[in-house]
């Protein structure tokens, strides 16, 4: 029980008075707090503030804490990032490496449309992850991913492989900006509206801008066996390429060890040692108007190397900005992926596919 005793004499108040008294040193504290401040400017116009503020007095005001940018529309936003090492089926997958979650909110990820492997929604428990593999959580439920996409053009299907003419403008895979409008995402969708558990694996690239014949492997075994002996494998990789200008020698070989800066332009080097060995054959096929229709087959496929190895020779290719050519006269890249030779991973059968020349190309050297 609270006691009070009186300032001016050294004996406790009695109840009633001790209620008084606390009275009073509230409505005092209150006073106080009201007491008006004291304010002037000084000689530079600045608001002087003496004394206490009245509570009524309007605080400054504080700067408030920028926002997160928010997501573009269809950005990603990812909750977890997981490679996979080997296989495995993906629930499993999911419980292992998010222990510190309950269980049936892992489930919840799944039936949500929030689990995507290598871009895609995944809803299956069992769905089976292969090495190399990447699995992300996003934060919201991807209503997008369902979205029919344009069927691929098929050049050759069976039970291992599967070959199609990617048009130009179309990314073989996902990236930063774009995750469902890819090539991968159109053979994926193709094979899994026969077939839920079946899954595509890509085995090469060709540039967004490039178009013509790519290849995909429908298993782990047929991926792995092309990665390893890719070289052995393919025997033959031949482009058509539109390019500025008349070549003085119509026929020859570039090589070069190509590196790339920090704004992933790609250029020649002599630097073996850093750089990657790149040889590209070349043999002119028509000229018309200041344009040369160009067989090109290479050796090695490093990234943009048929482009770089043009501009090495003084002829870039046509609709090609990124290295230094400004004409377009077919409305997009130059660069077609005509003719695709390799021994079947599986039958050992010599396999050729070829994409017919776009019609843009061959009007142009009528």
């Amino acid at each position: 029980m609270f006691i009070a005793y009186n300032s001016h004499k050294n004996y406790p108040l009695s109840r009633r008075n001790s209620y008084i008294y606390m009275k009073i040193q509230k409505t005092k504290q209150k006073t106080e707090s009201k007491r008006v401040a004291q304010v002037y400017y000084d000689a530079h116009g600045r608001r002087v503030v003496l004394g206490k503020q009245m509570k009524t007095e309007r605080a400054m005001p504080t700067e408030k804490p920028e926002k997160s940018p928010k997501p573009k529309r269809g950005e990603l936003q990812a909750l977890h990032t997981m490679k996979v090492h080997g296989e495995v089926p993906l629930l499993e997958f999911l419980f292992s490496r998010l222990t510190d979650m309950p269980k049936s909110t892992v489930k919840h990820y799944l039936t949500n449309k929030q689990v995507l492997v290598n871009g895609s929604c995944i809803t299956q428990y069992n769905f089976t992850l292969y090495k190399e593999d990447v699995v992300v959580i996003a934060k919201y439920a991807q209503r997008d991913a369902k979205k029919p996409l344009e069927k691929p053009d098929i050049i050759y299907e069976d039970n291992e492989i599967i070959v199609i003419n990617k048009p130009s403008g179309l990314l073989s895979v996902e990236s930063d900006t774009e995750r469902n409008k890819t090539a991968y995402r159109q053979v994926e969708q193709y094979v899994r509206a026969k077939d839920k558990t079946a899954r595509v694996v890509i085995v090469h690239r060709i540039d967004r801008d490039t178009s013509g014949v790519l290849l995909f492997a429908k298993n782990e075994y047929v991926k792995e066996t092309l990665f390893k002996h890719w070289n052995d494998i393919v025997t033959k990789r031949e482009y058509i390429a539109v390019c500025e200008g008349k070549f003085s020698e119509k026929q020859g070989t570039v090589k070069s060890y190509l590196m790339q800066n920090v704004n992933n332009v790609v250029y020649s080097s002599h630097d073996a040692k850093n750089g990657q060995l790149a040889v590209t054959h070349y043999k002119v096929l028509k000229e018309c108007r200041g344009y040369s229709l160009v067989d090109v087959n290479i050796d090695t496929g490093r990234k943009n190397q048929i482009r770089v190895h043009m501009k090495d020779l003084g002829h870039q290719v046509v609709g090609d900005n990124k290295y230094g050519n400004v004409s377009d006269p077919l409305g997009r890249l130059g660069l077609h992926a005509y003719k695709l030779e390799f021994t079947h991973p599986i039958t050992k059968k010599q396999m050729k596919f070829t994409a017919k020349m776009p019609v843009e190309f061959s009007k142009m050297f009528k």
